[in-house]
């Protein structure tokens, strides 16, 4: 091996996932201790960079960065989403690959398939909000939307409300929620499973816990059908009535000042003057710290709001590269053999 060598280890999904990186309750862990490092000052979390190609579909490629100070390893997502793929194409919407350096020296460890990580992240963060947000009695969940990120925050709520009994569904077409259902039965027998074959309504009035997790940007959720005790995971952007928040007895946001200047459903109102920085009680990592107070009554409704913490992906990411790596899976690639002018024939490589 030459002094020079610089070697990574490369992941597909398939090999995460045959390591066993699918273990919702570990990355739910890793979410909540995570949360803590970033209270205590021990992650860099710089702007993330927004590529987006069509205002309209919204269309986009996002560079996410982050470091873990204690573990010595910096990260970052190359993640696109393209809301209209599964409508157009019959492809997935979202795809995502990792790098992760060491920075002692700042060389490259691993890439990796990141969509895995970003779905799992996204429910997993939904979960530990509801772990103190939701009734501890949730037995009935509601989804707008039938995808992914659906079938993620299902499996996290799941783990953290294993009350939840019946699961209603609502999507575009009654194959979504078909499949939906197809695909999540095997997983959570002990749940019974309700198509709405396009009523919000029927999927969401009455829920213990409501997730909207579709790409649409409308009020689809009203404020009617959250209930006084109802437990609401806001994923997208615009999702649901402005009265939605304005009924809602406390609002948590995963980051509000990075939730703030987006195009969240509290972004727009906080920009219209709607909603004041007052009105947020907390920052999720506060209730995991016990700074904050999680739900205190039966009664009340509490909305959730997330917008995305790339530290949280990056930790996320090391944890199924760790994982992965002790179960030997994957593939040991060479970076580089030598220094580029170490080469012996250098001379008759160069083009001038």
């Amino acid at each position: 091996m030459s002094h020079h060598e610089v070697d990574f280890n490369y992941y597909s999904q398939e090999e995460l996932l045959n390591a066993g990186c699918f273990d919702m309750r570990l990355i739910i862990e890793v979410v909540e201790k995570t949360l803590l490092d970033f209270e205590k000052g021990s992650i860099m979390f710089p702007e993330k960079i927004v590529q987006i190609f069509d205002e309209q579909t919204q269309n986009r490629i996002n560079c996410l960065p982050a470091t873990m100070l204690d573990e010595k390893i910096c990260g970052v997502k190359w993640v696109s989403v393209f809301p209209e793929n599964p409508r157009k194409y019959d492809v997935q919407n979202l795809s995502a690959i990792f790098v992760l350096s060491e920075i002692e020296r700042g060389f490259p460890v691993a890439v990796m398939d990141g969509t895995l990580a970003s779905n799992m992240r996204v429910g997993a963060v939904g979960a530990v909000a509801a772990k103190y947000l939701a009734r501890k009695d949730a037995e009935t969940i509601g989804f707008i939307g039938a995808g992914e990120q659906a079938r993620m925050h299902l499996l996290a709520m799941k783990v953290v409300r294993p009350s939840l009994k019946l699961c209603r569904v609502s999507a575009l077409t009654a194959a979504e929620e078909q499949l939906f259902i197809d695909q999540m039965s095997p997983i959570v027998p002990d749940m019974e499973f309700i198509a709405a074959n396009g009523d919000s309504r029927l999927a969401m009035e009455g829920a213990d816990i409501l997730v909207t997790a579709t790409g649409a940007q409308a009020p689809l959720l009203k404020e009617d059908w959250v209930k006084p005790g109802a437990f609401y995971s806001h994923v997208g952007g615009w999702e649901d009535e402005y009265g939605v928040v304005s009924h809602a007895d406390k609002i948590v946001c995963d980051d509000w000042e990075t939730v703030k200047h987006r195009t969240q459903t509290l972004s727009r109102m906080y920009k219209e003057g709607l909603l004041k920085d007052s009105d947020i009680h907390a920052d999720l990592h506060e209730l995991v710290s016990g700074d904050k107070p999680g739900r205190e009554s039966d009664d009340e409704r509490i909305y959730f709001d997330a917008v995305g913490l790339s530290f949280l992906d990056v930790a996320i990411a090391l944890t199924m590269f760790r994982r992965a790596k002790e179960a030997g899976v994957g593939l040991s690639l060479e970076l580089q053999h030598e220094m580029i002018f170490e080469h012996a024939d250098i001379a008759s490589k160069v083009r001038l």
